[in-house]
């Protein structure tokens, strides 16, 4: 599961190997200073917008990568029945970045901090 460490500068997404090898990409990195809103999804495997390209989808289970759509690019990592965090971002490779997290108006609280 990945996991969001934060720095005062700086926001890494941490990706497990397999969601590495599923992704085809590794971490992510952002400034915070890229944030341009912070919300809770209760369930993150429907909140994901757009086609998958490239990454993985298991229907109902698991979504890892990234999604296209109107909305821009999206990082999405999310697996059935677990709430997520989007975290919207500005002038960065991607639009936005969707992570799973077990207590995640926490994490979006802290995110915004």
């Amino acid at each position: 599961m990945a996991t969001i460490d934060l720095t005062t500068d700086l926001i890494q997404v941490r990706l497990t190997a397999a969601e590495k090898l599923w992704a085809l990409r590794g971490d992510l990195r952002f400034p915070r200073s890229a944030v341009r809103a912070v919300t809770v999804e209760p369930d993150g495997l429907h909140a994901t917008r757009g086609l998958r390209a490239p990454g993985l989808g298991v229907p109902g289970r698991r979504k890892v990568g990234t999604w296209r759509g109107r909305s821009g690019r999206e990082f999405v990592s999310v697996r059935a029945g677990q709430p997520a965090v989007r975290i919207t971002l500005a002038g960065q490779r991607y639009d936005a970045v969707l992570v799973g997290a077990d207590d995640a108006p926490a994490l979006a609280e802290a995110v915004r901090g």
